[in-house]
């Protein structure tokens, strides 16, 4: 395996400059770091943790922690970004440290951590408002950046999506079609994402003057099997008029929801719309529903590298405002939505 003196040697450097270059310290130019990197790839160099610590105070390791659930397909979000955020991490020479956490305590397995002092830093996924997790990082002075924000006015790094305007656009489309009565089936209360879409989807409906259909604001596990039990309750009137469409917070969601329509003897989308938002996952296509699936997109690939890279980039000593992105989701519409129904007309108990 080459060394740095044989990297040097090659280059008519010293062994010094090598080793500064490799660690991005700011007295080597940028012209000689590109020649030092592009020579250590041809060969074969792999930095020796150990000693790279001792030179930079960093271990090039940083963490994740998550919860999974039972339900696999669920965690077809987690399992995406792991991936993504993994290769996205190796660009800039980083590896992820990943651990599961389940137990009740937010900030356990993260104290657990940092006592082993291995990591530079975290990555944060999943975020309740006014995160735990994130008071008791910035209380102990370790960089992290967050899939999402706990909060509006959040003064760390994150990535997120708008979730108050991907639901109220979802609402939007809908009462353009004349829908009056519309079904949000969000997802688990407790995580910012889902109070912001809530949020969005009531004031959507306020500001078309529609009532919200009673227990027609749900929240619950993102699977098929909750999507299912909602939708087949709404459309059987146990809570009031049935309503003419359906929001979906996941494609899961979605997937029940159409199953619970057609076994009322109901189609799609001649007696309901139904939409939901993609989160573009490898193993569910919303143009393979059928019908194909109105959706609002945002794939979570698209997460990966800028958390990546902001997290770096913080750990490097970059201004943390300057690591934030807030995406808007494309609105694809598909055939799974459609005119509101004529009552008189349709197959409507």
């Amino acid at each position: 395996m080459a060394t740095l003196k044989d990297i040097a040697d090659h280059l008519g450097l010293s062994p010094a400059t090598v080793s500064r270059a490799l660690n991005d310290f700011p007295e080597v130019s940028e012209k000689t770091r590109k020649r030092v990197r592009e020579m250590a790839e041809q060969m074969g160099y792999r930095a020796n943790r150990s000693a790279q610590r001792l030179v930079t105070g960093r271990a090039g390791m940083v963490g994740m922690i998550v919860k999974t659930s039972a339900d696999l397909r669920a965690d077809q979000t987690f399992l995406e970004i792991l991936v993504g955020l993994s290769a996205a991490l190796a660009a800039r020479d980083t590896d992820l440290v990943l651990a599961v956490d389940q137990g009740r305590d937010p900030v356990k397995a993260y104290r657990r951590m940092l006592d082993r002092d291995l990591l530079d830093g975290f990555i944060l996924n999943a975020p309740a408002p006014n995160d735990p997790r994130v008071v008791f990082l910035r209380e102990r002075g370790i960089p992290f950046v967050v899939h999402g924000r706990d909060r509006l006015d959040a003064d760390y790094p994150f990535f997120t999506i708008d979730n108050f305007a991907l639901a109220a656009e979802s609402v939007q489309l809908l009462t353009a079609l004349g829908h009056k009565r519309i079904a949000y089936l969000n997802g688990a209360e407790g995580y910012s994402y889902a109070t912001r879409r809530r949020d969005g989807f009531l004031a959507a409906m306020a500001e078309a003057g529609l009532p919200v259909v009673e227990g027609a604001l749900t929240h619950d596990t993102p699977s098929e099997a909750a999507g299912y039990r909602q939708a087949l309750s709404l459309l059987a009137g146990q809570r009031g008029a049935p309503p003419t469409a359906f929001i979906c917070s996941s494609m899961l969601l979605a997937e029940g929801v159409m199953h619970a329509v057609r076994d009322r003897g109901l189609s799609v989308p001649r007696d309901v719309s139904i939409m939901a938002h993609d989160d573009s996952l490898p193993l569910l296509d919303a143009i393979n529903f059928s019908p194909s699936l109105t959706v609002t997109r945002a794939p979570l690939r698209d997460a990966c590298a800028p958390l990546a890279n902001a997290l770096i980039d913080l750990i490097g000593g970059a201004d943390p405002r300057s690591l934030q992105t807030l995406n808007r989701a494309e609105l694809i519409v598909r055939d799974s939505t459609g005119p509101a129904p004529d009552q008189g007309d349709t197959a409507w108990p």
